[in-house]
C-alpha cells in the first residue's frame, strides 16, 4: 500500500484502527522523497534521522491510546522561509544557507502540540519572491505533472511535494499568490488565510502588510483540518486576531450566490483556463447555485499596487541582512560599508536585488509621495470594491480562475520578470485587501491542472471551504 498516497483524513483513520504506523507512514514519505526529489528538486534539506525518531515515539503512544487529533504521526513539508528551531531555514537564498533556526515559528509550535511529523525544509523561490520557484539559490523545482515546466511560486517545492506523494501536507506562505498559483499548477488545494487568522511570528518576513501563512493539500478537507491546527491569535503577531468563528450553517449549492468579477475574464486569459472556469460555474448554475457578474473596477490596477508595495517592504525588511549578525558574509574588508556591500551584493540573486532597488527607490525623498503613498491610495480604493460586492451584492464568494496561464517551460520566463510578474495578475488583490481565499482544481487541459480561485469576505475561511467541497464534488 501506498502509505504517502493517502489524504490526512484517510491516514488519520488508519492510524486510529492500527491499519498501519506512524513508521510505516513515516517511511513511505522518505523512500518517495529518495525516489523523486533529485528529480523535483522540492525538499532542499530532510530530517531523516529527526523523523524515525519522532515516529517510533509516535507509535508508542498509540499503542496505548488511538489518537484523538487529525495531524498526530502525519508527515508534512514546511517551506524553508519558516522557522523550525535547531535546523536550517534558508529562505532559499545564500545569504542565509547556514543559517539555523533559534527557535520555533508559533505555527511550528502549534503542529508539534497537534504531534505533527516534520519531513523537511521545501524548496522557494529566495526569499519567497518569485513566481516559479526558479529563484532559488538551490535550483528549481520541477512539476510532477511534468517536469520540464515548473511548479508554480513561491510555494513550488511544498505544493510539488504535495502532488508527488512526499508529504501528506504542506504549509507555504503567500504575499500575492505564493500559496494558490503553485497549488494551481501542481493540481493540489491551497489556502491563503485572511490577513491577521494565522500568526506571522517565525515566519521571515517578505513584505509584512501581506505575507500570510497557510496550507496546502490533497483535498479542501485536509486544508481546512492544516488551517484550523494553525489559525488563532498570537501573542508574539500583534497583527493576528481572534476569530470567535461562528460556523457557517451548512451550505447547500441552492442557496449559494456567486460572484464572476468580469474584470477576469477579460484579454491575457487562456482560452483553455477560461473555458474550463466557465465550465465550472454552469455546472454549479446547473446544480442550483446563483451565478451573477460583478464589477471589481480597480483590478487593473491591483498588480502595478501590489509590486509597488511589496519591494517596499521587502526593501526594509532585507535590510537586516547586512553580512555581520548572522548568514552569509564577504568576509574581510577594508571598512563596515564594504562588508555590506559586498555580502549583500554576492549572497542576493538577481531577482531579490530588483526588488530592493525598486523598493528603496519608491520609498526615497521625492518618490513617496508619487508612488508609494499613491499606491496605498489605491488598495484602499481595491478594499472598497470588495466590500462593496460583499455587502452590497450580498454574495457568498467570488469565483475566479487561480492563473492567467498554464504552467510554462523551465527558464522560459526567467529573463523576462514582467511576464513572470503578470501571472499574480488574478491572486494579489486578495493579499492587498487582506481576504480569504483558496484555490483547488477545477480541470485539465494541456495535461496539467487547471485551478479555480474562491475569494470570500473577511474570515469567512470556514464559508469558503464549504463551497470548496462542493466544487470538488461537482466538477
Amino acid at each position: 500500500m501506498n502509505f504517502n498516497k493517502l489524504t490526512i483524513s484517510a491516514a488519520h483513520q488508519g492510524l486510529r484502527k492500527k491499519e498501519f504506523s506512524v513508521q510505516e507512514l513515516a517511511k513511505s514519505c522518505l523512500a518517495e522523497i529518495k525516489k523523486n526529489n533529485k528529480r523535483l528538486n522540492a525538499f532542499v534539506s530532510v530530517f531523516e534521522k529527526s523523523v524515525l525518531n519522532q515516529a517510533k515515539e509516535a507509535d508508542k503512544k498509540i499503542k496505548s491510546q488511538s489518537p484523538d487529533n487529525f495531524l498526530f504521526g502525519i508527515p508534512l513539508g514546511i517551506k524553508d522561509n519558516i522557522l523550525i528551531q535547531s535546523f536550517l531555514c534558508t529562505a532559499g537564498s545564500k545569504i542565509l544557507k547556514n543559517y539555523q533556526a533559534a527557535y520555533d515559528a508559533t505555527v511550528i509550535g502549534k503542529l508539534k502540540t497537534a504531534g505533527a511529523i516534520f519531513l523537511g525544509k521545501t524548496n522557494l523561490d529566495e526569499f519567497a519572491m518569485g513566481g516559479s520557484t526558479e529563484f532559488s539559490a538551490f535550483g528549481p523545482t520541477k512539476n510532477p505533472l511534468n517536469s520540464a515546466y515548473v511548479a508554480g511560486g513561491s510555494s513550488g517545492g511544498s505544493a510539488a511535494a504535495v502532488a508527488a506523494g512526499m508529504c501528506l501536507g504542506a504549509l507555504g506562505s503567500d504575499t500575492g499568490g505564493s500559496i494558490r498559483q503553485p497549488a494551481s499548477f501542481c493540481g493540489v488545494v491551497g489556502l491563503k488565510p485572511s490577513y491577521g487568522r494565522v500568526s506571522r511570528f517565525g515566519l521571515m518576513a517578505m513584505a509584512s502588510s501581506l505575507d500570510q501563512i497557510g496550507p496546502l493539500a490533497r483535498n479542501v478537507g485536509d486544508a481546512e483540518i492544516l488551517f484550523q491546527a494553525i489559525q488563532g491569535k498570537d501573542k508574539m503577531d500583534a497583527t493576528s486576531v481572534e476569530v470567535k468563528e461562528k460556523k457557517s450553517a451548512k451550505i447547500e449549492l441552492k442557496n449559494i450566490k456567486i460572484g464572476l468579477p468580469k474584470e477576469y475574464f477579460v484579454q491575457g486569459l487562456n482560452p483553455a483556463v477560461k473555458k474550463i472556469i466557465e465550465q465550472a460555474a454552469k455546472k454549479l448554475e446547473a446544480g442550483g447555485a446563483k451565478i451573477i457578474e460583478v464589477n471589481l473596477p480597480h483590478t487593473k490596477q491591483a498588480l502595478a499596487c501590489y509590486y509597488l508595495i511589496m519591494s517596499a517592504e521587502s526593501s526594509t525588511n532585507l535590510a537586516r541582512y547586512d553580512g555581520v549578525k548572522y548568514g552569509f558574509s564577504a568576509g574581510q574588508t577594508k571598512n563596515i560599508s564594504d562588508v555590506y556591500l559586498k555580502s549583500r551584493s554576492q549572497g542576493f540573486s538577481e531577482e531579490v536585488k530588483r526588488r530592493i532597488i525598486l523598493g528603496t527607490y519608491v520609498l526615497s525623498a521625492g518618490y513617496y509621495d508619487a508612488y508609494y503613498l499613491q499606491a496605498q491610495k489605491v488598495r484602499a480604493l481595491i478594499k472598497k470594491d470588495f466590500a462593496d460586492v460583499f455587502s452590497l451584492k450580498k454574495i457568498d464568494c467570488l469565483l475566479t480562475p487561480t492563473s492567467p496561464t498554464l504552467p510554462w517551460k523551465l527558464g522560459e520566463k526567467i529573463n523576462d520578470p514582467l511576464s513572470m510578474y503578470l501571472a499574480d495578475v488574478y491572486t494579489v488583490s486578495a493579499n492587498l485587501a487582506g481576504l480569504p481565499a483558496l484555490s483547488l482544481p477545477a480541470g485539465e487541459a494541456g495535461g496539467f491542472s487547471v485551478g479555480c480561485q474562491l475569494i470570500g469576505d473577511y474570515f469567512q475561511e470556514d464559508k469558503i471551504l464549504q463551497i470548496g467541497k462542493i466544487i470538488e464534488k461537482s466538477v
